[in-house]
C-alpha cells in the first residue's frame, strides 16, 4: 500500500515538474518569435520603400517611432518611443535608416520570474 502511495506521489511529482518546464518553454519560444517577427517588421519599416518610389512622403522619426510601436503591440510587445532608436544616413536620393528597439520580456513561473533582454535591429548602422 504505501509503495503504491509513493508511485503515486512521484508520478504527481514528476508530472507537475514537465507542465513547468512546457510552461516556461511556451513562454520563452513565444517571446523568441515575438522578437524575430518584430526585427523583420523592423526590416520593412526601415526600407521606406513607399517614400522611395514616391508613393509617400519620407517619414519623420516620430512617424518610423509609431510603426515601430504599432507593430510591436500586434506581437505583443509594448515599447515606449524612448526605447527605439532611429538613425538616418544617406542622401535624399538613396537614404538609409537604421531602427532599434530594446526591450525586456517577463518570464513568470509559480513563485519564481525572470527577465529576458532584446535588441532587435533593422539591420547593419552604416
Amino acid at each position: 500500500m504505501r509503495d503504491l502511495v509513493v508511485g503515486k506521489l512521484k508520478l504527481i511529482l514528476i508530472c507537475a515538474l514537465f507542465l513547468l518546464l512546457v510552461s516556461t518553454g511556451w513562454q520563452i519560444a513565444a517571446s523568441e518569435l515575438a522578437y524575430y517577427e518584430l526585427q523583420d517588421e523592423l526590416k520593412d519599416i526601415a526600407s521606406l520603400n513607399s517614400s522611395r518610389i514616391g508613393l509617400t512622403t519620407p517619414k519623420s522619426d516620430d512617424d518610423l517611432r509609431d510603426a515601430v510601436i504599432d507593430k510591436a503591440r500586434s506581437h505583443d510587445i509594448a515599447l515606449r518611443p524612448n526605447q527605439i532608436t532611429v538613425r538616418r544616413s544617406g542622401s535624399d536620393d538613396a537614404p538609409f535608416v537604421y531602427l532599434a528597439v530594446d526591450y525586456k520580456t517577463r518570464i513568470a513561473l509559480p513563485g519564481y520570474s525572470f527577465t529576458l533582454r532584446f535588441h532587435p535591429t533593422s539591420g547593419k548602422k552604416r
